[in-house]
């Protein structure tokens, strides 16, 4: 098994991506333009953006296998639907005491009220349910506490919160970007009573970007999802490949430029992640227009003990 994909290591890993005549990640703050720090003018891809892609890649490729449903689906699923499934899962006896696990309802049965532990077992058992059945939920965690009420009208307390090993910062921009806010035409006509030949839209774009993204992998919280090693590959493969599926008119060309990961063999580390992510440094080109304007420069020398360096991609 490669070092890279075991996840009783940590990771830490930089990611490169760039867009061409594109919109990368909109905000709905400003239009759908394109995100960006006011103050620098550095453009922004938020972690969910990116995690999206990731899920819709695995949903593509694996959905339709034991384990690799996916929790936060784009569209077609409620997430109250899915979490009461967990509770569905327990055994009949768990069901009937989570159902009662009402104050009025204890009183009246003559019974007392679920204790904070058994309280806890129960949460835990949906839990441990919720992350076999649904890769994202043990990869990148997920708040299943949602307080609303089944179908059949018990109080239905969710399955908690878990906090997944894998986690991904924004994406920032390279150089400040120029975000373009683009007239466009059509002759087809929205109403049958317009005169009008013709109407006018709007595309927001990118002329060129590069992304740089951090992400760590915390062996720790693989253990308590039950995150394995077959997990992680997958994450790195869904990685590489999701920008191949995310292709619309509006994303324009999004290509994944380099993948560079950290592996230690601590689990807590042998190095500081902020350490290890300044030996990857990509020189500002003013007004670049494609990936070959920028140099990348890698030092690998003097490695920090404990530490390997995997190149995916670059």
């Amino acid at each position: 098994m490669p070092i890279y994909t075991d996840p009783t290591k940590r990771h830490d890993f930089v990611f490169l991506f760039d867009v061409t005549n594109g919109n990368p990640n909109g905000d709905p703050d400003a239009g759908n333009l394109p995100r960006i720090d006011p103050e620098t003018m550095h453009g922004l891809v938020t972690d969910v953006s990116i995690k999206r892609k990731i899920r819709d890649y695995v949903d593509v490729t694996r959905g339709n296998q034991p384990g690799f449903r996916i929790f936060i689906q784009s569209k077609g699923y409620a997430l109250n639907d899915l979490i009461a499934e967990s509770k569905a899962a327990l055994p009949q006896t768990a069901q009937a005491q989570v159902d009662d696990d009402d104050e009025d309802t204890k009183k009246a049965k003559g019974k007392t009220t679920l204790s904070s532990a058994e309280r806890r077992n129960y949460e835990n058992m949906r839990q441990k349910w919720m992350c076999e059945q649904f890769y994202d939920v043990r990869t990148f965690g997920a708040v299943m506490s949602t307080g609303e009420k089944d179908k059949d009208g018990g109080k239905m307390r969710g399955a908690g919160q878990v906090r997944g090993p894998v986690q991904l910062t924004f994406a920032r921009s390279v150089d400040p970007v120029v975000p373009l806010d683009l007239a466009i035409t059509r002759v087809a006509i929205t109403k049958a009573e317009d005169d009008k030949r013709t109407e006018i839209g709007r595309k927001a774009l990118l002329p060129y970007a590069l992304y740089l993204g951090h992400g760590f992998v915390t062996p720790h919280f693989a253990q308590q999802t039950g995150f394995a090693a077959d997990d992680l590959a997958v994450f790195w493969e869904a990685l590489q490949r999701c920008w191949e599926l995310d292709r619309s008119a509006s994303r324009g060309m999004l290509a994944l430029r380099g993948l560079y990961i950290f592996s230690h063999e601590n689990a807590l580390g042998n190095a500081p992640a902020h350490q290890l992510f300044e030996r990857i440094h990509v020189e500002h080109v003013p007004m670049a227009r494609s990936f070959r304007d920028y140099a990348i420069a890698l030092h690998e020398a003097n490695m920090p003990a404990g530490v390997t360096l995997t190149r995916l991609v670059g």
